[in-house]
């Protein structure tokens, strides 16, 4: 008996692009992948950072869809943990966090090693690896420039889950790296004034290029006739 390929053993709602295609949220990311899209008409984008006010709006959960949706577009994506403090991706993905983004870049392991599969196809990641002493350091460093030049040799885009923006400066050092940044807005309980701040702190750079702000956990009615066509959630 020839086994299935590829269901990450998740049954993990985080992933939803991935195990329920035909969902609302799907979609969703879907038309923010478009959006992208539209958003750089000159030629697409190949990196990106996924940011966040303060902890819990999501944003690791929408760079992880994102990247999904972007892979079954076609385009080879490199899904990164930039998240040195707070690294989740292990966790979501089911891989190991003993080598990653902070071996890349102290040197101690060579790029291509340190990528895993994702056992979807397009997709593959770039775990956090072991938490450094100084992330803010690495991520401005020489070997950042470096590794963005690696990759893009073998990738068409670069999605990276970050800090959250109120947090700390890396998001900010990896916004102005990135060619585009969006900011994960937690609908109901974010607060207007933090949500300020955070767009105020990515756009204080004239490199920064924020290309808009992702609402999550908006209440929607349902839509019978969207039903019928996409099929439903179960």
């Amino acid at each position: 008996m020839v086994k299935k390929k590829n269901k990450p053993e998740v049954k993990n709602r985080k992933l939803i692009a991935f195990t329920n295609p035909k969902s609302r949220v799907s979609e969703q990311f879907r038309t923010l992948r478009t959006n992208l899209h539209f958003s750089s008409p000159d030629g697409d984008i190949q990196s990106l950072a996924i940011t966040s006010a303060s902890h819990s709006e999501g944003k690791s959960t929408t760079a992880s869809n994102l990247a999904i949706v972007f892979a079954q577009e076609g385009k080879r994506v490199l899904l990164i943990d930039a998240d040195m403090r707070k690294p989740t991706m292990h966790e979501t993905f089911k891989i190991t966090n003993t080598r990653g983004l902070s071996s890349v870049l102290t040197r101690q392991i060579a790029l291509k090693v340190a990528i895993q599969s994702a056992e979807i196809e397009n997709l593959d990641l770039l775990p956090c690896g072991p938490i450094p002493p100084n992330p803010a350091e690495l991520l401005s460093s020489h070997s950042m420039d470096l590794f963005f030049e690696q990759a893009l040799d073998t990738y068409d885009l670069l999605i990276f889950d970050t800090p959250p923006v109120l947090s700390v400066t890396d998001s900010v050092i990896l916004a102005n790296k990135c060619e585009g940044t969006l900011l994960v807005v937690n609908s109901g309980k974010t607060e207007r004034e933090y949500a300020l701040r955070a767009k105020e702190a990515l756009t204080a750079s004239t490199k920064t290029r924020l290309l808009g702000a992702v609402i999550n956990n908006v209440k929607v009615q349902k839509d019978a006739a969207y039903e019928q066509y996409y099929g439903t959630d179960s």
